[in-house]
């Protein structure tokens, strides 16, 4: 069960139908797709003398060639570690150390970066695009590694309330039901001809990408590398049957930043990864009609717990149609969902617990960590971590995350990492950090500083400071000094009387 049988098949069986395009121009059909992936498969195992299992990462921004590292990797039966790009230096270097990378491929811009960071483990580092990576693609093709369906495919960095981003090992059967799921519940539609990835590949769109390859569909790279509304309109004039994958404040850009004009050729947008205003979602639905489909998911069942279909955003006749729309769907085909109390037993409909999921998208642990991975799949269940409540039609409604994530432009930013940071600038002695909602991002970052004896709170200078140890994204967008941080008896500091007098200072 190697998920690379899936590119043999599409480029055997379909051959001439373009596989990777970069904005209107085709680059590879399927055939010279399987082609390169074969060479360059033969390259690492020939010349880099990776062993199956091995880890190979991907530090890179979207590029045509990101969906080939994917499948050369499962071709030579290794496992792939994409990594975001908008990390920090000091995350790159924990997640090549931790995954113990063998060989780590980057994109130009961050070259020089990874060339700065000591990884005993990693015996080669090759520039994407360039000379070196041209002559990998000269090798000779090597067969496909056969893999056990439990094998470890995908090694998914995710970031915890510790700070230290977690390996959430995701295997050949985990990323086949995602699959299965895009197909039953998120874009059941046929046929499938192509998906734009405006949204990093490292993540949702990269997933979702699979899905793409499994049916021949053609992935298209925006030539910007990124998300421009006006570029994705101008696709989708270009490519019929277009669907991609956009966190919430993608759509609302689409929405604040729209040309006009025909867009019948749009098949599907899938939205996730934060919430997305109501009002919103009908103001989509009016301009692109009943072509929008949510997702909820998380890097340990990747992109595959619940789901509220084209069909379910069709239903505005529907007596429940607006709190369905508010809701995150029902649970996907191969999921069991449910909400537990405090010692995880079923509530019922109507009441608010954790979410927790069990079913073969979910990942089978942490990489090398026994703790964590005991802690979140206690009892045979993910815990999300995630607090909602089914109601009597198995519509789930996410009230609030136990874990006090913060999603900023669809992107997870952890307040234990920002306050890390923060205490560390010597006119900080105590921090707290929230997320305030915000129209565009769903929410942005606020710290809340208590000074050091004697120092006064610059916004400027904790700015710098953050951006010297942290991924841009990440820093707080505005800063408030307290005398004293609001804390209960036992000395916790309460986020939620934090979050209240940030709602009413406005």
């Amino acid at each position: 069960m190697n998920l690379a049988f899936q590119m043999l098949r599409s480029g055997h069986a379909h051959g001439a139908r373009p596989a990777v395009a970069l904005g209107d121009r085709v680059l590879w059909s399927y055939a010279e797709l399987m082609a390169r992936v074969a060479r360059l498969a033969g390259a690492l195992r020939e010349d880099f003398h990776l062993a199956p299992g091995d880890r190979v990462a991907i530090l890179s921004k979207n590029r045509p060639e990101y969906l080939e590292l994917v499948y050369a990797c499962w071709h030579a039966g290794l496992v792939a570690v994409p990594t975001n790009a908008k990390l920090h230096a000091s995350e790159f270097a924990h997640i090549l150390d931790d995954s113990e990378a063998r060989a780590v491929f980057t994109s130009p811009d961050l070259t020089a970066v990874v060339g700065g960071i000591d990884a005993p483990a990693c015996r080669h580092q090759v520039e994407v695009g360039s000379a070196q990576y041209a002559r990998l693609l000269e090798r000779d093709a090597i067969d496909m590694v056969p893999r056990a369906p439990d094998d470890l495919a995908w090694l998914f960095y995710t970031s915890g309330t510790t700070g230290r981003p977690k390996g959430a090992m995701l295997t050949h059967r985990n990323l086949l039901t995602m699959c299965a799921c895009y197909f039953a519940d998120v874009d059941p539609g046929a046929p499938w001809r192509a998906i734009l990835h405006a949204a990093p590949m490292s993540h949702g769109s990269g997933l979702y990408g699979l899905a793409h390859v499994a049916q021949a569909s053609c992935c298209v790279l925006p030539e910007s590398g990124g998300f421009e509304a006006r570029e994705v309109y101008r696709l989708i004039t270009r490519w019929p049957g277009l669907s991609f994958f956009a966190a919430p404040t993608m759509v609302k850009r689409l929405l604040d930043d729209d040309p006009g004009g025909d867009t019948s050729n749009l098949k599907l947008i899938m939205y996730g990864g934060g919430p997305m205003y109501v009002e919103d979602a009908l103001q989509a639905l009016d301009r692109f009609g009943p072509k929008l489909s949510q997702l909820y998911g998380q890097g340990e069942s990747p992109m595959t717990l619940t789901a509220l279909g084209p069909a379910l955003h069709a239903q505005r006749d529907h007596p429940r149609f607006m709190e369905r729309l508010g809701s995150v769907g029902i649970p996907q085909f191969a999921m069991d969902v449910r909400v537990a109390d405090a010692v995880d037993r079923l509530l019922p409909p109507g009441e608010v617990g954790e979410v927790l999921a069990r079913g073969d998208a979910v990942m089978p642990g942490y990489w090398r960590n026994a703790e964590a991975t005991a802690a979140t799949l206690r009892g045979g269940w993910l815990h999300t971590g995630d607090v909602g409540s089914f109601d009597d039609d198995g519509f789930l409604t996410l009230k609030d995350r136990s874990k006090d994530v913060i999603i900023s432009g669809g992107t997870n930013i952890y307040p234990r990492e920002v306050e890390e940071v923060l205490l560390r600038h010597p006119s900080v002695s105590e921090v707290s950090v929230i997320g305030r909602p915000h129209r565009e991002w769903g929410e942005v970052v606020v710290a809340y500083v208590v000074p050091a004896a004697g120092a006064t709170i610059d916004p400027a200078a904790l700015d710098s400071f953050c951006l010297e140890h942290m991924a841009r994204f990440k820093r707080p967008k505005h800063y408030r000094a307290l005398e004293a941080l609001p804390k209960n008896n036992y000395g916790k500091v309460l986020k939620t009387a934090l979050r209240d007098l940030d709602r009413d200072a406005g």
